[in-house]
């Protein structure tokens, strides 16, 4: 029999995840972001019978009014030992109900799919995109490129003789001028953004696990891309350009590098956060000749009330879009 202990120590949380090739939104500083705005944070981790460690979960809880209590998710997890996945589920759905009675529990796994498993239902309501563009970092480079699009391969090209410099933001005033950059996307583009602080709190929590790379020009940057990374996994947040770095197509060559840096770091798996219809993704899926589609949203009702909710109680439907941008961002 499988069971769920709590995990408080960070260190032992982060080697767990990194063991079972975990996502770094399973990572604790993670976990301490979502806690410093407006969420609780739990570590699960589930042991057998000889106390060997088969799965984990990061649960992030969020209080709901009235009789809902509380939302239950868990961000690209939990993570699993191949051949526990069904256990694993069924221990974390037990922990759930016992320790955190709410509306429901939703998990949002990092695989193409999960094996049925007792009580668990798809979810129509997505917090994370399941449609993605996942690089297998152990091709060569000259295969990914030839998977890309040839226009894009142009534009790395041409964006890599305008005299950029690509390197890792590294000081508190380049950070800032990233999110200058990002509020200017978000203009351009007209999609809301958290404080500042949100951001900083991001790096600063995430510490080792926060990447951002930027393209220079003339010392300050035009183009960034900010990952979370785990071992095994490169994970887009967030990125943009100003208006110079759209004229020098900054985003190509940027994007490669990151991609060449993770992959001489030794990460498996470049994740690009999602595909939708607009020209964001088209940019991403010049990337690559394929698409992935993972598993989705899967639900674990905790209340009588889940039907209500999953199928649009008013304060239900804007407490989702609510938490989606919470999440996205």
């Amino acid at each position: 029999m499988i069971v769920g202990k709590r995990c408080d120590e960070p260190e032992l949380w982060n080697e767990i995840v990194h063991d079972l090739d975990g996502h770094p939104l399973q990572l604790w500083g993670w976990g301490e972001l979502k806690a410093a705005h407006n969420w609780r944070a739990h570590r699960v981790i589930f042991v057998d019978h000889d106390d060997v460690v088969v799965g984990a979960a990061q649960i992030l809880s969020r209080k709901l009014p009235g009789p809902l209590k509380r939302l239950n998710y868990v961000a690209r997890g939990p993570v699993w030992c191949d051949g526990k996945e069904e256990a694993v589920l069924d221990a974390l759905a037990h922990y759930t109900k016992q320790h955190l009675p709410g509306v429901v529990l939703s998990i949002e796994p990092d695989d193409e799919e999960i094996p049925p498993a007792e009580g668990w239902r798809t979810s129509p309501n997505h917090i994370l995109i399941p449609r993605t563009l996942i690089l297998d970092l152990n091709k060569g480079e000259p295969t990914l490129l030839e998977a890309m699009s040839k226009k894009t391969r142009q534009y790395i090209r041409k964006s890599e003789r305008e005299g950029l410099i690509f390197r890792q933001v590294h000081t508190a005033h380049e950070l800032a001028q990233c999110l200058e950059i990002y509020r200017q996307t978000a203009s351009r583009a007209g999609f809301p953004l958290h404080k500042d602080q949100y951001y900083q709190d991001v790096h600063r929590f995430l510490g080792d696990s926060s990447i951002i790379f930027a393209a220079f020009s003339d010392h300050a940057p035009v183009a960034f891309v900010w990952l979370a990374v785990s071992e095994k996994t490169a994970f887009e947040l967030y990125g943009g350009m100003n208006d110079k770095g759209q004229e020098l197509r900054a985003n190509y060559a940027l994007k490669w590098h990151a991609i060449r840096k993770c992959k001489e770091w030794g990460i498996d798996r470049y994740d690009m956060n999602g595909l939708l219809n607009d020209g964001v993704s088209t940019f991403k899926q010049g990337f690559a000749d394929h698409e992935d589609m993972l598993a989705g949203t899967h639900d674990y009702p905790l209340s009588p009330l889940y039907t209500a909710w999953s199928k649009g109680l008013p304060t239900a439907k804007k407490t989702i879009r609510r938490v989606k941008k919470i999440l996205r961002r």
